[in-house]
């Protein structure tokens, strides 16, 4: 038996090995992490309120998916079906965060008040204390675009990445679902 799998066999697997899926959606939420720190961190892109935001869903599903790794063998595949179906919900959030930043950036609608730079509504602030803010403030704008592929923003990968990653877990639940009736 080779390392490589059909996506007949993918089925199969799940129900043999209970942890699989859940490690695979820990596995992709991580990648999806990586990828957006490495972007920040070795590329210099900075990110926006909105870009912030994106993250959240990703911790969320790693926060759930290694609580789901320990416990897949006595949850049994209805609680899989019930883990599947919590991560298509959160990927779908993201998938809206993302959708929603990406039509800040193509003027399609105005993004959040906080888009394009931090709170300074501090009316308790002098003036030295506010200029000492405003110059300490990185000016992210949500509508600016820092990076594109094939005119295509980060925001917009992320999305179209959210919505194949819903897709996938409400198959996986579909599948778990079928396993435990």
């Amino acid at each position: 038996m080779g390392l490589a799998m059909t996506g007949r066999d993918l089925p199969r697997r799940l129900y043999e090995s209970p942890t699989l899926w859940p490690a695979l959606t820990l596995g992709a939420a991580a990648a999806m992490l990586a990828g957006a720190w490495s972007f920040q961190l070795i590329g210099g892109l900075q990110p926006c309120t909105l870009c912030l935001y994106q993250r959240w869903p990703y911790w969320i599903v790693i926060i759930i998916a290694a609580f789901t790794v320990v416990a897949a063998r006595q949850i049994g595949p209805r609680g899989l079906a019930m883990f599947a179906l919590i991560c298509a919900l959160v990927f779908s959030v993201g998938a809206g965060f993302a959708g929603f930043h990406t039509g800040v950036e193509q003027s399609w609608w105005k993004g959040l008040e906080s888009c394009g730079g931090g709170n300074l509504n501090d009316s308790n602030l002098s003036l030295a204390e506010l200029k000492v803010q405003l110059m300490a403030t990185p000016v992210v704008r949500c509508g600016d675009v820092p990076w594109s592929l094939f005119g295509i923003s980060l925001a917009g990968y992320n999305f179209l990445v959210s919505l194949v990653f819903t897709a996938a877990s409400l198959w996986a639940a579909q599948a778990f679902w079928r396993k435990a009736a």
